[in-house]
């Protein structure tokens, strides 16, 4: 069993004291599944790690199975703790390079040589091990793509293989913080019976934290109501998620289109990806696409289909192998994939916000404010030129420096590198604005994103989880961008937030006639944001239209059964 009492934690940071956890206190029995929701930013994601040994505790104990866990424990405790759990911490995939067969069988052979290595194919127990982990990939219905390199699996895939190795593991205490967190329909519903499966079989004492309600629905046994650091409620999950989600706000009204003119055409696209040995794992083939001025269109469809793919073919991260992808800038339509002075134009009205999005957590909202209005400002191009001409970098290489402003940190380095170049370069060309002309940018996208201007002056700690999204959408739109693309940035937040994100979407959209595209596997955040849903499946377009009619058939298909379970939406 699984005892906590009086539980609390506290963070400090930046010399202020920051309380997470304020004597929580639960169970869990042997072959009970656990469920936790809240808020964002509630504590429910420090409690899975104190649980697991990566925190340490300011007050209060835990025990499980005869291990008694206090403040000051030893590293000896510790190390015990980690030994009888298993966890999957949310947006960390933590795979090692190399086949998905591969991050199980160095799980199952940790447990006879203490370390998580590759043994060779002569090594003792290789045969035995190679067929186990094979069990735990079919179990989680990836047994498919044992042979396919982890780095190139899609996001849904990386999840299933994640539970894999969870399940090899043998755990005492399983914990699951959003164990299909951005996944397709599909997908969650092969990961939510295997935890199903796993329990029922192991009587495995599971822990999990979702801000899904329906996830909670379909699995848990009890529910717990974490808000504020502290338990709001507990008893069976279809009472306390429906007291959860009384705290939703009114849906704001779908904003009418009011221009009926083509800014992006999509036309023959065609992208293909293909691995030695595993052969072709991905063909976007001729795709034709149109989005108009102001629409607010949702792009859908199972893991690996190709949503991605083609959200990063149209912002110019990723070039197609055929067909063109064209933007309307004034009256001049502009190609993405093929280099043209007027190229960076088109990414300086094209804001995007990635599933790994995350502010900076030392600097005030109104310094990264300054940082992305030196990228995406009204004049950046034209005095970006003037500096790059100075120091004699060529008007193609400063193209390809302004594409990198847009993608992921961890993968800007080693392109700068390739060109010659330091990170430095970029905020010599593209310098922040002075902090006393943010203001007037922040005011009409705050008041959109329902943000007090005070934010400006606090950092990402000092806010709420739905104040860090709504200052990281309002980020992105610090130029009012006349496209916004976001690639499923919201997947794992609380419905109570995801009502707050959708309002603001739709406020967007309204006050600045924002064109908003978007990949997305939550079936009632497309319904109630979208005017337009396109499904893709096996790198083709299924179908096109009104986003209840696609996505209902999407979920149909998908045999997703946790969408029809429980009433706590009554």
């Amino acid at each position: 069993m699984l005892k906590v009492n009086n539980l609390v934690k506290d963070y400090v940071i930046d010399s202020d004291t920051i309380r997470v956890l304020n004597e929580v206190s639960f169970e869990i029995k042997e072959g009970e599944i656990l469920g936790i929701i809240g808020r964002s930013g509630g504590g429910k994601s420090t409690i899975l790690k104190i649980l697991r040994g990566i925190e340490p505790i300011t007050g209060g104990s835990f025990e499980l199975d005869g291990l008694a866990v206090k403040p000051g424990a030893s590293t000896e405790d510790m190390k015990k703790l980690q030994r009888l759990t298993a966890i999957h911490l949310q947006r960390n995939f933590g795979l090692w390079p190399g086949a998905a067969y591969e991050n199980v069988l160095r799980r199952l052979y940790a447990e006879k040589s203490g370390y998580e290595i590759l043994p060779g194919t002569d090594a003792p127990y290789y045969d035995e091990l190679y067929e186990k982990s094979l069990e735990y990939l079919k179990i989680v219905n990836l047994d498919k793509k044992a042979e396919h390199f982890s780095a190139v699996l899609s996001g849904g895939e990386k999840q299933r293989l994640l539970m894999a190795r969870q399940l090899a593991a043998k755990p005492h205490l399983l914990l699951l913080d959003e164990p299909a967190t951005m996944t397709c329909p599909a997908t969650k519903q092969e990961v939510l019976d295997a935890i199903k499966n796993v329990n029922e079989t192991l009587k495995l004492k599971t822990l999990v934290v979702s801000h899904l309600p329906e996830v909670h629905s379909y699995l848990a046994h009890r529910v717990l109501w974490l808000e504020g650091g502290k338990i709001i409620e507990e008893g069976e999950p279809e009472v306390v998620l429906r007291k959860f989600l009384k705290g939703m706000k009114p849906v704001v009204p779908m904003p009418e289109r009011v221009s009926d003119k083509t800014i992006i055409k999509v036309t023959n696209l065609s992208k293909r990806y293909w691995l030695f040995r595993q052969g072709e794992v991905l063909d976007l083939d001729g795709i034709n696409l149109e989005f108009k001025e102001g629409e607010i269109v949702a792009l859908i469809g199972p893991s690996g289909a190709g949503k991605t793919t083609l959200l990063h073919a149209m912002d110019g991260l990723v070039f197609p192998d055929d067909g063109e992808i064209e933007f309307q800038v004034g009256d001049e339509w502009i190609e993405m994939s093929t280099y043209s002075p007027k190229r960076m134009e088109v990414r300086r009205i094209t804001s995007i916000m990635y599933q790994e999005f995350a502010l900076s957590p030392h600097s005030t909202i109104k310094q990264q404010l300054a940082y992305k209005l030196g990228v995406k400002g009204q004049h950046v191009v034209e005095s970006s030129r003037k500096r790059a001409k100075e120091l004699g970098i060529s008007d193609k290489d400063l193209d390809e420096l302004y594409r990198m402003t847009d993608m992921p940190e961890d993968n800007v380095k080693e392109k700068l590198a390739m060109m010659g170049y330091t990170p430095a370069i970029l905020g010599v060309l593209f310098p922040s604005y002075p902090l006393t002309e943010v203001l007037n940018y922040a005011k009409p996208v705050f008041e959109a994103v329902d943000l007090p201007l005070s934010v400006l002056d606090v950092k990402p700690y000092q806010m709420s989880g739905g104040e860090n999204v709504r200052a990281a959408l309002a980020l992105a739109l610090a130029s009012k961008p006349s496209i916004l693309l976001l690639d499923e940035p919201f997947g794992d937040l609380d419905p109570i937030t995801l009502r707050d994100v959708a309002n603001s979407l739709k406020n967007i959209n309204k006050t600045f006639n924002t064109t908003i595209i978007f990949v997305s596997h939550h079936i009632d955040f497309i319904k109630e944001v979208a005017q337009r849903a396109v499904l893709i499946d096996k790198g083709k377009i299924i179908q096109d239209g009104d986003p209840k009619l696609v996505c209902d058939e999407f979920v149909k298909a998908s045999n997703a059964r946790y969408l029809q379970c429980g009433d706590y939406k009554g």
